[in-house]
């Protein structure tokens, strides 16, 4: 399996060390960070919400004949998550991370300014419009994860600056913004 030919891979990708976890720590950390901007950036632009460990393109590159080990495959989803770009789906065995494409407070800022200018503060919107409506083409929220989005929601109702209304579907939940 290869990564998606519609996503352009960074030079980095072909470099045949980037495959294997380098023993410097400073060296280390910088490419870690790659790691964890290519998987991000992958995840992001291609929409897709869940890392799979064993399913991931990313760690193979047939082109200059590299792939990532297995430890190291799990030591970059630790760091990955460590980092709080994730979170584990399935703690006990993790296999899978579910991506945060924005961390929840990063979400609620970007939904606040989103509401604030598309005239949404004192109206209501849908939970639905929120990540799938014409206004958000573009939007960091846009197809994200429901609950990724209901965290964010929750922090700014702590905020005082929106209120989540039952619907008859979790889609159909309004959102009116203060």
């Amino acid at each position: 399996m290869s990564p998606d030919a519609s996503f352009d891979l960074p030079d980095f990708w072909y470099f045949p060390p980037f495959f294997t976890l380098q023993p410097v720590l400073a060296t280390r950390e910088k490419q870690l960070g790659q790691w964890r901007e290519l998987i991000l950036k992958y995840h992001t632009d291609l929409k897709i919400k869940t890392l799979v460990l064993h399913d991931c393109p990313l760690w193979r590159n047939d082109a200059i004949g590299r792939e990532l080990s297995r430890a190291d495959v799990a030591s970059v989803a630790d760091d990955f998550v460590d980092r709080g770009h994730g979170e584990w789906e399935d703690p006990g065995v993790r296999t899978r991370v579910r991506i945060l494409w924005r961390r929840p407070d990063q979400l609620a800022s970007d939904l606040y300014d989103w509401a604030a200018a598309n005239g949404y503060v004192n109206s209501v919107c849908t939970l639905y419009e929120l990540h799938s409506g014409e206004d958000v083409d573009g939007m960091s929220f846009q197809g994200a994860d429901e609950e990724l989005i209901r965290r964010a929601l929750g922090i700014l109702e702590g905020q005082g600056r929106c209120t989540v209304f039952k619907g008859e579907t979790s889609e159909e939940d309004g959102i009116k913004f203060f």
